[in-house]
């Protein structure tokens, strides 16, 4: 994946602010736009489906907000756990991104969700064509917030600075991808920025990541 093709790049823009889960604060007008727009596959997805990202950092923590469209009733439980994370949360309504801070091992990367309801997912995990590993009891401390309206859908993550995912410097590159669960089957979308073209729908393929540059 070509660190020079502006289609495989996102922008993280600085913020002296922590945004602490707040969805409407004027901060995120300065990060640039990128829409999640097809499927998995590869196809167009409807307008209905698609989604707006936008990302920040600060000296604490990486802050990504997903605006999606939203013309479907919500796939969500009806008995949300946030005090923990929710295992299976990608077989209802998510947002997800995926990010690998060392571009050299692409292949050791994190997964973060976040669902309408405030539940929310992190892993970190280890790939190999032949198998995935998964740390489930990998602990981020990340935090969400969510809000739904009528055909809109807000979702924030805050993913702290750890041990595992350092405080990047201005100019840095990581590798990285976005995702969008929405709907049910047999209509389930599974919307990717970057898409992976597997045989069957599917995230985990770190080869097809692209690049998020801090500045």
């Amino acid at each position: 994946m070509r660190a020079t093709d502006p289609s495989n790049i996102l922008t993280a823009q600085h913020t002296a602010v922590d945004l602490a889960g707040d969805l409407n604060n004027s901060e995120w007008n300065k990060a640039p736009a990128t829409t999640i727009e097809r499927y998995w596959s590869g196809d167009l997805a409807p307008l209905s489906r698609q989604a707006e990202v936008r990302i920040l950092w600060s000296v604490k923590a990486l802050h990504v907000r997903f605006v999606c469209h939203q013309a479907e009733p919500l796939i969500i439980s009806d008995k949300p756990e946030t005090r923990t994370k929710t295992m299976g949360l990608w077989d209802r309504d998510v947002c997800e991104i995926f990010i690998a801070p060392d571009p050299n091992m692409v292949e050791r990367y994190f997964e973060f969700e976040a669902a309408p309801t405030g539940e929310w997912l992190d892993v970190a995990i280890n790939w190999t064509p032949a198998k995935r590993e998964s740390d489930w009891a990998f602990a981020s401390h990340m935090t969400t917030s969510a809000h739904a309206e009528k055909d809109r859908l807000t979702i924030a993550m805050r993913i702290p600075w750890n041990h595992w995912i350092h405080e990047p410097q201005k100019g840095e590159r990581w590798r990285i991808n976005l995702f969008r669960c929405v709907g049910k089957d047999p209509n389930r979308g599974y919307l990717a920025w970057q898409p992976t073209r597997l045989p069957q729908p599917g995230f985990h393929l770190p080869q097809v990541f692209g690049w998020l540059l801090f500045k």
